[in-house]
């Protein structure tokens, strides 16, 4: 949403599971807060609807920094970190053996799903008792069924990384200290009542009432992954056919958007600045998280959004190197792709490996810089920054350093505002689900059904987009849909998530992911990997805290 109501988000947020088992919080006098005896009306709904949509954005930018972004990817089989340089609470998702119980990133992560749980049990309450003034019933269930996919999306991520988890479907309003881990079953039954729920009466995606808005597209492909993590695939196919022949998505195919007349591709279009909003021709979308500066929208995002940062190389520490829009604007490499992914991933001209996408050759574009203060030589231009100064004996100037300065990186979290050229927030929307996805799903779905035929022909979609070869049915495997998966949606989607999944989390980071190149020749793995660390633990805070009844760890912590 462009615009959100920042100062609404409290009146719902105030009743936070993880604290509301904590003393010191029934002591603590809130001024500027206040938790609703009810909903009153249709602006006290679309007040608490927006409040949902700020905390649920806040997944991805204020609340867990970089350490969502890390832990999403790091330990996987898709990047490093590189020389220690990732985030301090994502560290233990590289390093496994440092993941312990009192882990803060499981902990921080668990905390914002349950927040964002316990403020669309509120809506979902309320909604239901249809005492609101002046407001249908058709209006209730709408404003019920986007709670609904919120609580469903929230509860999947908990289900798929920690395990049966305590379920909650009432607004927690007092201090709670007896929560037990329900069945796995039952969550998941959960998610699927209210994904359906959320599918009957949500708006097609052109009719929600303001871009951004939950739509029955985004609960069908949740609904789509849910059911392949539970082994029904003929209902996740179902679940992806209501998309792709729903009439209202398509696949990106040609040049569109504000640099379409600069060189590019399509594929690289749908992830420029300008481009990423249905309104802005992106037709692929299926959920865009809009994201403007606060600084001229007021509320226009909940906190500094970090993915450039996290993604984008440190090419800006190299001498004679200034920060521009084509380079992706000011990065850090929190995390850095692996020799797998730059070197084998891709094969011939596969688009989604253009250099409009995945950047790996940089050039001094500071023609009055000077690249050493030993040798006060003028920089060439132009110049390729992995070159040698010869006279004598050859010496390499930059070279040594490909770990996080002048190492290869996706673009799709490029963005560049020349009026802030530090850029510590990245103003810039998330593209949370999108068609191409859709397509992948399906052929997961249809291996898992033995249609490798129809499999292949959804790969093939995606793979003549991009002007890569095309598969056979001989070629369809689950790792070979994973590897199709990181070829479309690298930097997009949530890897651990997908591989914790598909099951496949700890064969594919121990064989993809074993070793990273260090400066001076060290090396640094992907340590400590073991079966247990499929599921995160339990927040220890939170065992300590629930004294009236068991909350059972995980295995392993």
């Amino acid at each position: 949403m462009k615009k959100r109501i920042k100062y609404l988000i409290g009146f719902i947020s105030i009743v936070v599971l993880t604290t509301a088992c904590s003393d010191s919080f029934l002591d603590e006098k809130v001024l500027d807060s206040y938790a609703p005896g009810s909903l009153n009306d249709q602006l006290g709904y679309e007040a608490a609807a927006i409040g949902l949509h700020n905390t649920f954005s806040t997944l991805y930018t204020t609340e867990q920094d970089q350490t969502f972004l890390g832990m999403a990817q790091l330990g996987t089989d898709i990047v490093w970190a590189p020389n220690g340089n990732s985030n301090g609470m994502a560290r233990p998702y590289f390093d496994y053996a440092q993941l312990k119980s009192t882990d803060a990133a499981a902990a921080k992560l668990w905390t914002s799903l349950y927040k964002i749980i316990n403020n669309a049990n509120l809506i979902i309450k309320f909604s239901g008792d249809n005492s609101a003034v002046g407001m249908t019933q058709e209006q209730l269930d709408t404003y019920n069924a986007e709670a609904r996919f919120f609580r469903a999306y929230s509860y999947n991520m908990l289900a798929t990384l920690y395990g049966g988890v305590p379920l909650v479907t009432e607004p927690v309003t007092s201090a709670k200290t007896d929560f037990t881990r329900a069945p796995i079953a039952d969550v998941n039954n959960t998610i699927e009542q209210d994904l359906l729920f959320a599918i009957a009466k949500l708006p097609e995606v052109d009719a929600a009432v303001k871009p951004g808005r939950a739509n029955k597209a985004m609960a069908h492909q949740l609904l789509a992954e849910v059911y392949l993590r539970v082994n029904k695939p003929d209902l996740a196919e179902a679940q992806c056919d209501a998309i792709i022949n729903g009439g209202k998505f398509s696949l990106t195919t040609n040049r569109f958007g504000v640099k379409s007349s600069q060189p590019g591709d399509a594929f690289s279009d749908m992830f420029v600045y300008g481009n990423q909003r249905r309104s802005q021709g992106n037709k692929e979308v299926i959920w865009v998280m809009e994201q403007e500066n606060p600084t001229l929208v007021p509320g226009g995002s909940t906190g500094f959004p970090q993915q450039r940062r996290v993604w984008v190389a440190a090419y800006h520490n190299l001498p004679a190197m200034s920060i521009t829009d084509s380079l992706g604007g000011r990065g850090l490499a929190r995390v850095r792709l692996n020799n797998w992914v730059l070197y084998k991933l891709y094969k011939g001209s596969d688009m989604r490996n253009s250099k409009y996408t995945i950047h790996r050759l940089h050039y001094f574009n500071n023609p009055d810089a000077k690249y050493s203060a030993v040798y006060r030589k003028q920089v060439p231009y132009g110049q390729n920054v992995n070159f040698t100064l010869g006279g004598g004996s050859e010496i390499k100037i930059f070279a040594s350093d490909t770990i996080f300065k002048s190492n290869p990186y996706t673009l799709k979290w490029g963005q560049f505002d020349p009026k802030d050229e530090f850029g510590f927030g990245m103003w810039k929307d998330f593209i949370i689900m999108r068609l191409g996805e859709t397509y992948l799903l399906r052929a997961e779905a249809r291996l898992k059904q033995n249609k490798l035929a129809a499999a292949a022909a959804d790969i093939n979609v995606l793979r003549h987009r991009a002007n890569a070869a095309v598969v056979t049915s001989g070629d369809i495997s689950l790792n070979f849909i994973l590897d199709e998966r990181a070829r479309e949606l690298l930097g997009e989607e949530n890897r651990r998530m997908t591989l914790v999944r598909t099951g496949t989390l700890v064969e594919r980071a121990t064989r993809l992911n074993g070793t990273a190149p260090l400066a001076g020749g060290a090396i640094e793995t992907t340590n400590g990997l073991h079966s247990h660390n499929i599921l995160l633990p339990i927040p220890q805070s939170e065992i300590d805290l629930n004294k009236d009844a068991p909350l059972e760890q995980n295995p392993g912590y």
